[in-house]
């Protein structure tokens, strides 16, 4: 289970506004493998985090290079997996390190979907030059994928806002924090966005979720119900945090677990400019 909250404003009125304002939830068996978010690729341009899983290497579930290409995928809760299927995480690394505009790979994606099991990808390119554009694909959605409009949007693991009780009950707190951003200093801002990442709150009842993940869910429904999964094993590893402010300006801070250990954790900021 995944959750991520975004504003997508591309051409900001006030010079004090953000492009994007980002923050996600990882959630991943505690064990998994993974590097934290460290720049990679052939200059270096890439940030994200990176899976070390055995023969899903270098899969990512959330990055963005210094020439402003973002990718974010969530898992599509399903009863059943099918162990034959490719690794999802390639989908956001290879758009990271290919040349090809958002539309255009989500599109290719598009004919490749029944390749893997249920997935949602949001791409985009970020250019201060030419404008922002953000696009989404869902394996179990529409057939196309969709150019964003601007907006706040929420995606968990089922489609694009689909009104899950917990991705409902984020998006009114994160939506709460972005009103006031402009007037927030950077660090405020992202400690507050933590705030929301971190809300264990419980969201029940919610038969949405039990009718898509069905007998695969409902044991631990109360643990998966919040924005902040907490189970003995499982659960919200890392926070993420991406600011992009009107000149190109780039903030990703990361919260991440150490030591498999729920009570540890770890911050790392990273800044730059976007080269585009």
């Amino acid at each position: 289970m995944c959750i991520i909250f975004f504003k997508f404003d591309p051409r900001p009125v006030s010079k004090n506004a953000y492009r994007l304002i980002l923050a996600a939830n990882r959630d991943e068996f505690y064990h998994r493998l993974s590097k934290r978010a460290d720049f990679w690729g052939t200059n270096n341009e890439i940030l994200s985090g990176l899976d070390m899983e055995e023969g899903k290497e270098g899969g990512t579930w959330l990055g963005i290079s210094t020439r402003g290409k973002l990718a974010a995928l969530t898992n599509y809760l399903q009863p059943r997996l099918d162990r034959d299927a490719r690794g999802r995480g390639e989908l956001a690394a290879h758009f990271l390190t290919n040349d090809i505009d958002s539309l255009s790979y989500l599109k290719k994606i598009s004919t490749e979907g029944h390749l893997y099991n249920g997935f949602n990808l949001i791409t985009a390119d970020l250019s201060t030059a030419k404008g922002d554009v953000m696009c989404y694909y869902g394996n179990r959605g529409q057939p196309e994928p969709i150019v964003l409009t601007p907006g706040i949007y929420g995606l968990s693991n089922a489609l694009l806002d689909t009104p899950w009780r917990k991705l409902s009950f984020g998006k009114r707190l994160f939506q709460e924090i972005v009103e006031q951003s402009q007037t927030l200093s950077k660090d405020a801002l992202i400690a507050q966005l933590l705030s929301v990442l971190n809300n264990e709150e419980a969201q029940l009842p919610d038969p949405a979720i039990v009718e898509q993940g069905q007998e695969y869910v409902q044991p631990i429904l109360n643990k998966y119900a919040a924005v902040c999964v907490r189970c003995p094993d499982y659960g919200t590893r890392t926070n993420t945090i991406i600011l992009v402010d009107t000149d190109g300006q780039v903030t990703f801070a990361e919260r991440s677990m150490l030591d498999e250990d729920p009570t540890r954790w770890e911050t790392s900021t990273h800044e730059f400019r976007l080269q585009s």
